[in-house]
């Protein structure tokens, strides 16, 4: 790659070929060139560009210790097939287009976007110069290196707010989940011909409901947003010495937050537990002076790291497809809410209990195919193992508490007395344990199933004062419902010929075992939104999966400087 954007700036720009060989080493790009004569000003801002490029292609795209081309093939494709470089500016001033690609990177964070991933702080430094220093207007460097930062910054911005900054995983539905250079240059070119930049980069937004709304609530936010810098705290820790940093960072942010007079030196322990039980009185929380979740949380939910929630939801949306499908159920588990839209319209909502922590409920995307009235469950190893199994041995009366019999490999029954259950164990069990229909049931009355790897499904639950709880982070994995009735009476409502309006309320009546099938399968989403708009306002919920911690740790840590503008 790197010989081909030499040959290619070397055969269109025949003056470069004086000053250096693309065979040898590049020159290194000059700070400042100030030409004599303005009308040379382009023609010594492409060999500017052409040296720049060559430098930067074999140094990985590093220019300097400030900066480094991030999305190099692009740029070197787009240079190398230009008859003149330079391509945001003309003469002594910026075209439109490079005033309105800056304007956009000022304003980035009203799409969820860092303007320091955009080179935004270098381009500030040029722009400046070029309204107070007339000497600067004739620099043919600065143009160049003004013009290659734009085109890598217009690019890296559609890469991120096309695809988003997340990794592809096992629930991104998009197709071109992969951009080609092509497609990049191709937006290039409409850009520098339209020279329409805003509407051509919105264009690129996902058109999901969450993400629009979310985006239109994010304005307001940034509007009164808290600017002010908070040293995060990263917890739980896992060894001793993220114990260390965590003592040493939570004496910053106490000491950023006026609750510790200090901190050119460590805090005893004394020191600190007054500065928390400061914190906890000034907060309403329980006043021991301990750093716990409660206090770190708290500590955490600033402007500054709620907007970075709030871009790491916006490229979640990013991971869907393009078109959603007419009908579908969406299941957020961080806000315990199922809703089910036809045709953009909300048909119903439901509180929704989801896995605990250590049983999470898993994101997937599936088709509901059935459901079962007065369904049987049966008990998947993991919870015999881990919970049932030693209840047993203490008391084999347990069964007969949670409704629970014994069947072998052909379905027959066992007397669980005539069983020796400390012989038992995962790689010896020939048994299974099922549970009788009923109201006593776990699974409630009704279980929704569709396909999937991890055997989960959406059911009633004999536990339904539960869903009086906020926190409802309580299942084994499955998706319990409290609005199973009305979900059940509009899966079917396309087949009254088969299941008359009266038909499923007489067979709970009668409490049969029925498996019903209705004829237009409905999707099903089951993700992880932490942050949604709700009537134009924004509601964060919490982060029961660390998911957010994860994402922040590996794309959105350092993005500190966005509160610098």
């Amino acid at each position: 790659m790197i010989k081909q954007c030499c040959k290619s700036i070397c055969r269109i720009l025949v003056p470069v070929l004086l000053l250096f060989s693309c065979n040898e080493a590049s020159q290194s790009p000059k700070t400042a060139e100030i030409v004599r004569e303005p009308e040379n000003l382009n023609k010594k801002t492409n060999e500017n560009i052409a040296i720049t490029m060559a430098f930067a292609s074999e140094h990985n795209g590093k220019l300097n210790d400030s900066i480094t081309f991030n999305m190099l093939p692009v740029v070197q494709l787009w240079y190398g097939g230009l008859d003149s470089l330079r391509t945001w500016s003309d003469k002594q001033q910026w075209l439109p287009m490079a005033d309105s690609l800056y304007d956009f990177i000022r304003q980035s964070e009203n799409y969820g976007l860092f303007p320091s991933d955009y080179h935004f702080s270098h381009l500030d430094i040029i722009r400046h110069k070029l309204k107070t220093d007339s000497l600067a207007m004739l620099d043919a460097a600065m143009w160049a290196r003004a013009d290659l930062l734009f085109t890598d910054a217009f690019v890296q911005i559609v890469k991120d707010i096309k695809l988003g900054r997340l990794e592809k995983d096992s629930v991104t539905l998009r197709k071109d989940s992969v951009l080609t250079d092509s497609f990049y240059v191709a937006l290039l070119k409409n850009v520098h011909s339209s020279k329409e930049l805003t509407p051509l980069l919105e264009t690129l937004e996902p058109h999901h409901q969450g993400y629009v709304e979310l985006r239109g609530a994010l304005k307001s936010f940034l509007d009164s947003m808290n600017r002010t810098r908070y040293t995060y705290l990263s917890y739980p820790f896992t060894d001793p010495v993220d114990s260390m940093d965590f003592i040493k960072n939570l004496q910053t942010r106490l000491y950023e937050g006026g609750y510790i007079a200090f901190n050119d030196r460590a805090a005893d322990t004394a020191a600190l537990t007054a500065a928390v039980k400061a914190y906890q009185k000034e907060n309403d929380l329980k006043v021991d002076g301990k750093a716990g979740p409660m206090v770190v949380k708290s500590l955490n939910n600033n402007d500054q790291e709620k907007f970075k929630t709030i871009a790491i939801n916006l490229d979640r949306y990013k991971q869907l497809a393009d078109t959603m499908p007419q009908r579908y159920l969406w299941v957020n588990i961080p806000s315990y809410q199922l809703r089910l839209w036809d045709t953009d319209t909300l048909k119903l909502e439901s509180k929704i209990i989801v896995g605990q922590p250590k049983t999470r409920t898993p994101l997937l995307t599936s088709t509901l195919t059935n459901f079962i009235i007065f369904p049987q469950w049966t008990v998947p190893y993991s919870i015999i193992f881990k919970e049932m199994l030693p209840k047993i041995r203490e008391n084999v009366g347990y069964l007969d508490k949670q409704n629970l019999m014994v069947v072998d490999k052909n379905d027959s029954i066992i007397d669980p007395h005539a069983v020796n259950w400390f012989r038992l164990n995962k790689n010896y069990f020939p048994y299974l344990l099922k549970q009788r229909e009923g109201d006593d049931n776990s699974l409630g009355v009704i279980k929704f199933n569709f396909r999937n790897k991890y055997s989960v499904y959406l059911h009633d639950t004999n536990a339904r004062w539960l869903f009086s709880k906020a926190d409802r982070a309580l299942s084994h994995g499955c998706v319990r419902v409290q609005q199973w009735d009305k979900l059940s009476k509009y899966l079917v409502k396309n087949d009254s010929l088969r299941y008359k309006p009266d038909t499923l309320a007489a067979w709970m009546k009668r409490k049969e075992k029925r498996t019903v099938t209705f004829s237009q399968k409905i999707p099903i989403f089951i993700r992880y939104i932490t942050c949604e708009a709700r009537n134009g306002r924004l509601v964060f919920f919490d982060d029961i999966y660390a998911e957010d911690k994860i994402a922040r740790q590996t794309r959105f840590g350092n993005k500190y400087n966005l509160f610098t503008l």
